[in-house]
């Protein structure tokens, strides 16, 4: 085994930097463009790969041939491309473990160890390949190697783990210099490192050295541009497709929105169309200036303050701002200022899009307005009438507070109900109908309907009904709105009833007029006749003409009461045996009937200012009606109690009772419930306690009885 001394050819060497230094820089390009790419990050990975392989191995294996030996030396083939292989192999599995991971230190000692194998492995396999054996020095080699590896890392950490540094522009190409330093230094270093022997007499075989040297050179380069054409042309691509996508993001930005950008300090640098549209400015007014020329005076400064504060840290700025066009006239934008940094994270320029919202902003005061104006509306409507709403089928939806006063439910009571709630039942189910065929047909509905409260007691509303319709024409909900008019009604009542009081007034003067004359002759004749009649049977004949003449007379006065009301006559008398006293006066006819009298009282003597006659007409008449209205018989309760410093005196029946339509006309000019009534008893009843300061109350219920109640002042002890 002969021991071969070496020495290098400059040119081939200077030729295997250069096309190292190109594959170095070529797979670095392709590797930082897989961070980027969507699509081809496998393609570029490979492609990578294949390059700064093929460039370590080109090194090793064009400085092997360098190398000027004496003794002719004959090229293994498939040890060579064995090389090659260890070479891309070693290279791919170094940046696998540096791109698109989380990096940490271990990744980058991964990559740098396995770059350092692909150099050792091509170096070695190269050199079996060309027939040399190598012996390595043990402590130099171990030096070399380590070298190898701190560059490796040293580039890798540049490239990929520094954030400070991987910005910049620079490092690429001078990380591609430094791995193409490591491998330059790994081959000089590794052959200062080694010992060369041949195995006897080297022959060779096939072309010469030379002609193979050019072409595996030429190959080499043909390889390395190859990488350097792609990567050029995927960059190329790549920015003419960013050059359109960002032509096609500032069409359509002019067209929709208003763009302007501005330096750091404000001033406007750039402007669209439509800026210079909804401002009026020209463009070469607006460059060079800043916004407060569209300054509105709107805004207080505090609000730009907070603005510049957001945009000057590196945030963005959205909100809605009022300017101020060349006209005079005023337009809202929509705004949203984006700042662009640089590498020391200050803003360099400021990028606002802004879309006109004046539209909007006229609709949202407008809005504003109506709204205002309908609860103003609908304030005026709650404090003065009684409102509801109700679905299409009639399902209370809403009501007012005067809506629960009247009718004394609660809002929670009345929602989901329907009117029929509050129905009296005075009103016939034809009234109804009509009513639900008016406003089912879109029409306005206009009435006076008397409802009935939570406690029973019923009040009058004069209604209004108002449809709202759907796009189909048909309503969707109604709005009743109401107002009390109650105390309407009462007084329309009174005057009815005075009218009516008026027109018997009249007839009762004159009728009591011609009746009273005759019967004063009647009256003066009979007892005339009385005093000349000695026969005891004819004595009691003249009695009862006179008693019947006198009934008359006193009927007469009825009519004179209502012709012309006298002042009563009033006397403190108690009440109760005037009460028994009518009560025994119709035990009698009460006893035929079937009919038993209870007289019930709290104490033996109340007393009161009163009429004693008149007062008699009026129970009589009361207890006589409740005699009537029991046919088969029944109990008549009367009931006398002092209460809250008032007479309240009960005349309570079993009988049929009186429906409630025809209660309320109780009372009036011949109006009367019974077969044969003059409809006067009961209204000159009514009088009599009128003149007496006090009132009746009259409760009935159809078969179970009525009670009447008169109340009147109590005499004070």
């Amino acid at each position: 085994m002969t021991e071969i001394i070496v020495s290098f050819n400059p040119i081939l060497i200077f030729a295997a930097v250069i096309l190292t230094i190109m594959a170095s820089y070529t797979a670095l390009d392709l590797f930082t463009l897989i961070k980027s790419s969507e699509r081809n990050k496998r393609f570029l990975f490979l492609s990578g790969t294949f390059s700064l392989g093929i460039g370590i191995w080109i090194m090793n294996f064009i400085g092997m041939v360098a190398i000027n030996i004496n003794a002719s030396g004959s090229y293994n083939i498939p040890l060579t491309l064995l090389s090659m292989i260890f070479g891309i192999s070693f290279t791919g599995m170094a940046f696998n473990a540096v791109i698109g991971r989380q990096l940490k230190t271990g990744n980058l000692l991964a990559g740098s160890f396995f770059l350092t194998m692909a150099v050792l492995s091509i170096h070695v396999t190269g050199m079996f390949a060309i027939g040399m054996n190598v012996q390595f020095g043990s402590i130099v080699f171990l030096i070399s190697t380590l070298i190898i590896f701190a560059s490796f890392l040293f580039s890798l950490w540049m490239l990929f783990y520094s954030k400070s540094l991987s910005r910049h522009i620079w490092i690429k190409p001078l990380s591609a210099l430094i791995i193409s330093g490591a491998v330059v230094e790994g081959y000089f270093l590794l052959i200062r490192s080694s010992s060369f022997y041949s195995n006897g007499e080297i022959s060779r075989g096939g072309d010469s050295p030379g002609t193979f040297l050019i072409f595996l050179v030429l190959f080499a380069a043909f390889l390395i541009l190859s990488g350097l054409i792609a990567s050029s042309t995927l960059m190329s691509k790549r920015l003419e497709a960013s050059d359109t996508h960002l032509h096609d993001i500032q069409a359509a930005l002019d067209e929709s929105s208003i763009v302007a950008i501005t330096d750091p300090k404000g001033i406007i640098t750039y402007v669209n169309d439509k800026f210079v549209e909804i401002s009026k400015y020209e463009e070469f007014e607006l460059l060079g200036k800043d916004h407060n020329i569209l300054n509105s005076g709107y805004h207080p400064p505090e609000f730009f303050h907070q603005l510049w504060k957001k945009i000057g840290s590196g945030e963005i700025w959205k909100g809605e701002i009022r300017n101020k066009a060349k006209d005079g006239s005023f337009y809202w934008v929509e705004t949203t200022i984006v700042p662009f940094l640089n590498k020391k994270n200050k803003p360099y320029q400021y990028v606002s899009i802004r879309t006109d919202i004046s539209a909007l902003k006229t609709a949202e005061a407008n809005l504003k307005n109506s709204l205002k104006e309908v609860n103003d509306y609908k304030f005026a409507l709650d404090q003065s009438s009684i409102i509801a709403f109700t679905d299409e089928k009639g399902i209370i939806t809403n009501v007012n507070e005067r809506f629960c006063e009247i009718s004394q439910y609660s809002r929670e009571e009345l929602i989901g109900q329907n009117h029929s709630l509050l129905n009296s039942n005075l009103h016939s189910k034809d009234f109804f109908k009509n009513l639900w065929k008016t406003i089912g047909s879109g029409e306005v509905w206009k009435g006076e309907i008397r409802n009935k409260a939570k406690d029973g007691s019923y009040y009058w509303v004069h209604t209004t009904i108002v449809p709202f319709m759907n796009a189909n024409g048909k309503p969707y909900q109604y709005l009743a709105i109401r107002n009390d008019i109650t105390e309407r009604k009462k007084t329309e009542e009174v005057l009815h009833r005075q009218d009516k009081l008026a027109a018997v007034g009249q007839l009762a003067a004159g009728v009591a007029h011609e009746i009273r004359n005759p019967l004063t002759t009647m009256k003066g004749y009979t007892e005339f006749l009385q005093l000349d009649e000695t026969n005891e049977e004819r004595q009691e004949y003249l009695s009862i003409i006179l008693d019947e003449i006198d009934r008359v007379n006193n009927i007469v006065e009825d009519f004179m009461v209502l012709a012309k009301p006298k002042a009563a006559e009033l006397e403190e008398r108690d009440i109760i045996p005037i009460i028994k006293n009518v009560i025994s006066f119709l035990e009698f006819e009460a006893r035929k009937r079937d009919v038993k009298i209870r007289f019930e009282y709290e104490r033996d003597i109340i007393q009161i200012e009163c009429d004693e006659n008149r007062l008699k007409q009026v129970f009589l008449n009361f207890i006589k009606n409740g005699i009537e209205a029991m046919p088969d018989g029944g109990d008549i309760t009367v009931r006398a109690a002092i209460i809250n410093n008032q007479v309240q005196i009960a005349i309570q029946d079993t009988g049929v009772g009186i429906p409630q339509e025809k209660l309320k006309n109780i009372g009036e000019p011949f109006f009367t419930t019974k077969k044969n009534g003059n409809g006067l008893g009961l209204m000159v009843s009514f009088k009599i306690i009128e003149s007496h300061n006090g009132k009746v109350f009259i409760e009935s219920e159809l078969n179970k009885g009525t009670t009447f109640n008169i109340v009147l002042p109590a005499k004070s002890a």
